[in-house]
């Protein structure tokens, strides 16, 4: 599934076309994707103008003039792509293939735009991605996401936070830090390179790193600073390529091509000195790949 740093490189590749186009007429082709569109949905939508594109943990939120929030997620095999009003132009370097299959276009919005129409189609060959309709006031209310936690981006994430949340939990690490309700958008590999990054062992339990009186111990400082990192990395190189994730425009992300443990099982540890091997092992139906030889 399309962690946060996909997400967010979808919206920043989506913005550009997208914000203060109108949406001219909006296609369904087919009446749901993992769940029923919203009554009205295509209606709902057509002469809308784009305000603005915003991401909350790993949904993109599509602002529109009146009020009304577009809350879509990818799910696991969702993606998006520009097309102009003749061809379509894929630039980037591929690493792995993108679906060209039309049988998985389901929504299609088609945009009026200052440099002519535009076209935003979505794909779902697997159909778990979504989409909704909100209402500005109270969004952050919404079912989906009112009981997210904190984003893992900018300053609001700090030891002293995750201190109050991890405190007296015994459940392992890894599973502490991909609850949604702590962290928001922070997902399975992220954590596993995060965690490498700290020299933490996923298994530990996640209350040993806070103090008996509540405060963070140096290793949550160093795992905080560490989460925060591997965000920013992978949202600076345009995310993760994994399986169907692709850009916007149709290009890739690089940064799995800097994983330091996620999906390196048997290969060698690239901490300097270590000299242990990288090994898998399943958290909760999760596979997490971690070094046993650095990390404790």
């Amino acid at each position: 599934m399309p962690e946060l740093p996909e997400v967010e490189t979808v919206r920043r590749g989506l913005a550009p076309v997208m914000e203060g186009a109108v949406i001219a007429r909006a296609e369904l082709r087919r009446p749901d994707l993992r769940f029923p569109f919203p009554a009205g949905f295509a209606e709902a939508l057509a002469g809308r103008r784009v305000i603005s594109l915003g991401r909350r943990a790993k949904y993109l939120l599509i602002d529109l003039d009146g009020g009304d929030v577009v809350i879509a997620h990818l799910g696991m095999s969702g993606s998006f792509r520009v097309a102009g009003p003749r061809d379509e132009t894929v630039p980037g370097e591929f690493h792995v293939p993108r679906g060209k299959d039309e049988r998985h276009d389901h929504v299609v919005l088609h945009l009026e735009t200052p440099g002519g129409p535009q076209r935003v189609i979505y794909n779902d060959p697997r159909r778990f991605g979504f989409m909704d309709l909100a209402r500005r006031e109270g969004l952050s209310e919404h079912p989906y996401l009112r009981e997210l936690g904190i984003e893992p981006t900018g300053n609001a994430l700090d030891a002293a936070y995750l201190a109050a949340r991890l405190r007296g939990r015994s459940q392992p690490l890894k599973a502490a830090l991909l609850d949604q309700k702590t962290i928001a958008g922070l997902g399975n590999i992220y954590v596993c390179e995060a965690l490498w990054r700290a020299h933490l062992s996923p298994e530990r339990a996640a209350g040993t790193l806070v103090t008996a009186a509540g405060k963070p111990r140096r290793e949550l400082l160093t795992l905080t600073d560490a989460i925060r990192a591997v965000i920013a990395d992978a949202i600076e190189a345009g995310g993760s390529t994994l399986r169907d994730h692709i850009r916007a425009d149709g290009s890739l992300g690089y940064f799995q091509h800097s994983f330091s443990v996620y999906d390196r099982e048997g290969e060698a540890c690239r901490t300097p000195g270590c000299g242990g091997t990288v090994n898998r092992i399943v958290q909760s139906g999760r596979s997490t790949f971690r070094c046993v030889a650095c990390q404790k």
